[in-house]
């Protein structure tokens, strides 16, 4: 199946034989220390900065109806001042016909924040706030 929304990943995640829970980092942008004049202005037009994550948090695929719902949960606690702009998803599978629970999901979010301060996102698929995978060039 092709992810061409967040709502594509939440029907593949339902539709595997072991129950899933999502894991997603909602992250933010701000200018690296030292920023040139060139990547400050990018910067003032929506583009480029370091990804920074502000909060994450853990469900399973039945916990969420849509990405909307996410969207929504996640704005009640954005910061005024930092809104996130991008929310980077992976899935961790159960076994046993037992999904995952907020416990064992603790340590692979840590793993996906310092793997997102490290800007390797490798596995990880990225999202914007309508819910659309994004692609860095």
């Amino acid at each position: 199946m092709q992810i061409q929304h967040f709502d594509d990943l939440l029907r593949a995640a339902r539709a595997q034989p072991e129950p899933q829970r999502l894991l997603m980092v909602f992250v933010g942008t701000e200018l690296p220390e030292g920023a040139s004049s060139e990547q400050r202005a990018r910067f003032a037009q929506g583009e480029g900065g370091a990804l920074v994550p502000l909060m994450c948090v853990d469900k399973t695929p039945e916990e969420l109806d849509s990405f909307a719902t996410l969207a929504r949960e996640a704005q009640q606690f954005e910061a005024p001042h930092q809104p996130w702009r991008l929310v980077f998803a992976a899935a961790l599978a159960g076994r046993g016909g037992q999904a995952p629970s907020s416990a064992d999901a603790e340590q692979p979010l840590q793993h996906m924040v310092e793997s997102i301060k490290a800007g390797q996102f490798g596995p990880l698929l990225p999202f914007d706030r309508q819910g659309e995978p994004v692609h860095f060039k």
